[in-house]
């Protein structure tokens, strides 16, 4: 049976062409935003939601990391979309004429040395390929809007320029939600990662304190994020992915000393590391 994955944006995104990477044969729905991709996974209305979490040029997709200790859904995988930008306008148009470009916040952002070079106008919008769809329907010569190839084949528009991004190896993150949390069966010979949301207790150097355990445990932590807990000024809430099965006794004896030192703590996923890490730590001689 197929299963119904779901992604924010319009047929193009480069959310959408993940989740076809990820879900081949699959119902897609297009959704407007974020909070809409995960209630409709929380509702039994999608099996599967594919959301974008950071890039490895602008960096982490802010929304995500306050929405995502609302959710009611478990990180189930991870996928690294290489993102290849394209500068895109109507047919007919004139370099030296266009005045305005338009794309979501994250691809402006990775683009933004070549729009000065153009002297273009940057304008936010919620999607890149809702940006191309807007351009077709308003066939503005004056106006370019930065998106996928594809998105430029479906909306009937022109590519200016291919590969827009400022850096060369431009990828994206991308995490899978379900409603079901799935944690793989621990194997020696695979390697995991588990995401982790907690919010300190109120005593002096509990986060010194608190990441002690992985330390001495052998744990790596990959990244952590702090942002102000839901509804405080004052409470401080961290995201942490690390290296490691909850099913591994090393894990299982950090995390047991991370509760002397935490208000909450709740485990959103464990899932098996994507190839990409790999061939990055390759070519860094990691």
């Amino acid at each position: 049976m197929n299963k119904t994955v779901v992604y924010q944006g319009v047929e193009g995104a480069y959310s959408h062409l993940a989740s076809s990477k990820l879900f081949p044969n699959s119902k897609f729905i297009a959704s407007d935003s974020f909070l809409e991709s995960m209630q409709l996974v929380e509702q039994g209305k999608a099996d599967f939601g594919v959301i974008p979490i950071e890039n490895s040029s602008a960096g982490r997709v802010e929304e995500i990391y306050r929405l995502v200790p609302k959710m009611q859904l478990n990180i189930i995988d991870e996928y690294f979309h290489p993102i290849e930008h394209a500068l895109i306008a109507v047919k007919g148009y004139k370099l030296d004429e266009l005045k305005t470009v338009s794309s979501h916040p994250q691809a402006l952002a990775q683009c933004m040395n070549n729009i000065k070079d153009l002297n273009l106008k940057a304008i936010s919008e919620f999607d890149t390929a809702g940006s191309a769809m807007k351009l077709e329907q308003t066939n503005d010569k004056s106006h370019a809007v930065i998106a996928s190839t594809l998105a430029a084949k479906i909306y009937n528009l022109e590519i200016v320029k291919e590969k827009f991004s400022d850096y060369a190896g431009n990828v994206t993150r991308f995490i899978v939600l379900s409603k079901e949390s799935k944690i793989p069966k621990f194997e020696e010979n695979k390697a995991y990662i588990t995401s982790l949301i907690f919010s300190m207790r109120n005593i002096p150097a509990a986060l010194y304190k608190a990441l002690g355990g992985f330390a001495t445990n052998g744990i790596d932590l990959i990244k952590i994020e702090s942002y102000s807990g839901i509804g405080s000024m004052y409470s401080t809430q961290f995201h942490v992915d690390l290296y490691g099965h909850t099913d591994e006794k090393r894990l299982q004896l950090a995390l047991d000393e991370l509760r002397f030192f935490v208000e909450e703590l709740k485990v959103i996923g464990v899932y098996e590391r994507h190839e990409y890490r790999d061939k990055m730590c390759e070519l860094n001689n990691l």
